[in-house]
């Protein structure tokens, strides 16, 4: 479907993604259709179902995530934009409508409960107020004040495990992932210190929606 594709001379423009949210591209994936996502999500669920057999593993939970963010990481997997030699073999096997079903599948399910939030200073901090010294924005301007993501390509947070929050920033740090647009992630995590890090990991997992 060549409208969720950016062009060539799109991408020059926004390197992290081929993603062309139009108005087309963006009902497209909210038209996804759940019940046929279940089906091809059954083989997903081994690394990233909700359940606490997945806990201690390193794969993200996908529950209660953005239906649109979920299509453009795996259509950013399948592309080669964000780094995964399993992803991009399980991607290259599903078509768009596939993806576009998977995603609306994940974003209807509800996250497992999570534990009393727990409190960090500093992270608050960083998520109500940012720092202006840093020129860090507030984290919730971007993905809500309760961790629930907003706009197309902003996650959700909340509920997510502390230990792939931290990878992902660390990750971004690193620029071992370069997918987020204009590098806006990357430019944060640059500055964040590494207790930064954990502390926001952690307090983002305590989080329910």
């Amino acid at each position: 479907m060549t409208i969720l594709l950016a062009s060539a001379s799109v991408a020059a423009a926004a390197p992290s993604s081929r993603i062309g949210w139009t108005t087309d591209a963006l009902n497209f994936v909210r038209n996804g259709d759940a019940e046929k996502g279940m089906a091809v999500a059954q083989t997903c669920d081994a690394c990233h179902g909700a359940s606490p057999e997945n806990d201690p593993s390193s794969f993200p939970y996908l529950s209660g995530q953005l239906a649109t963010y979920l299509f453009k990481q795996m259509q950013d997997y399948k592309n080669g934009s964000r780094a995964s030699q399993i992803m991009k073999g399980i991607m290259a096997n599903l078509s768009d409508q596939d993806i576009a079903d998977v995603a609306a599948y994940y974003s209807r399910q509800p996250l497992p409960p999570t534990a009393a939030p727990l409190r960090f200073e500093n992270a608050e901090i960083l998520v109500e107020h940012g720092d202006g010294k840093r020129i860090l924005p507030p984290c919730a301007a971007c993905h809500g004040s309760s961790g629930q993501g907003e706009r197309v390509d902003t996650p959700a947070l909340a509920g997510q495990k502390a230990s792939y929050l931290e990878q992902t920033l660390l990750a971004y740090q690193s620029d071992a992932r370069a997918n987020d647009l204009y590098q806006r992630m990357r430019l944060i995590a640059r500055q964040l210190s590494r207790e930064e890090i954990q502390q926001l990991a952690r307090y983002y997992a305590g989080l329910g929606r």
